[in-house]
């Protein structure tokens, strides 16, 4: 009988090891994905005063652009929900794609955030990993959430930051480590 349960309990370890090393992206974090990153630059997005979160721009060159990886990291300093972030990257989504996002792409993308994002607390972070050709995945305190394999929804997601357009330019240029000397 004792032979039995050691086997069984063999087995079981065998098991779970083989499991850890099939699925090793499940459990690794985005700098696994984004060898040598270095921080690019950081600020703060603050809504009528109230500093909402950090942001950090994460990268293995710089400047950034769109034909190579990078990580948006945001450190929330207050509680949000998941909705609220949804819809607000909808709606920044929708504004800086105009006509050309249908709605029904905007409701395809909004179950994808679903899956990505959770209703945060002060301290927690979610991180967007941008994949050129690929599409994103997103990671909540470092570990694996989800993974949305649409380019046209990682370029508007992260336009949301980064493009010319975006309600906060002033917060731009510091993610992209613009200066007056180096626009």
């Amino acid at each position: 009988m004792v032979r039995a349960v050691s086997t069984s309990s063999t087995l079981r370890r065998i098991a779970l090891l083989w499991l850890l090393m099939a699925a090793p992206s499940a459990w690794a974090d985005w700098r696994a994905e984004l060898p040598g990153a270095a921080l690019v630059g950081q600020g703060d997005f603050t809504w009528f005063g109230w500093r909402v979160y950090q942001a950090r721009l994460w990268s293995p060159a710089a400047p950034v652009s769109w034909e190579q990886p990078f990580a948006l990291e945001l450190i929330y300093r207050r509680e949000l929900s998941r909705d609220t972030l949804v819809q607000a990257s909808l709606d920044e989504m929708r504004r800086l794609g105009g006509t050309s996002v249908e709605e029904a792409r905007l409701a395809a993308w909004d179950d994808e955030m679903r899956k990505a994002f959770i209703d945060v607390q002060p301290g927690q972070r979610i991180t967007g990993l941008y994949q050129p050709g690929k599409g994103g995945s997103f990671y909540v305190d470092d570990q694996f959430r989800h993974a949305v394999a649409d380019t046209d929804f990682a370029r508007a997601f992260f336009a949301i930051w980064l493009d010319a357009r975006t309600r906060n330019p002033e917060l731009r240029r510091e993610l992209l480590g613009l200066n007056e000397t180096n626009p």
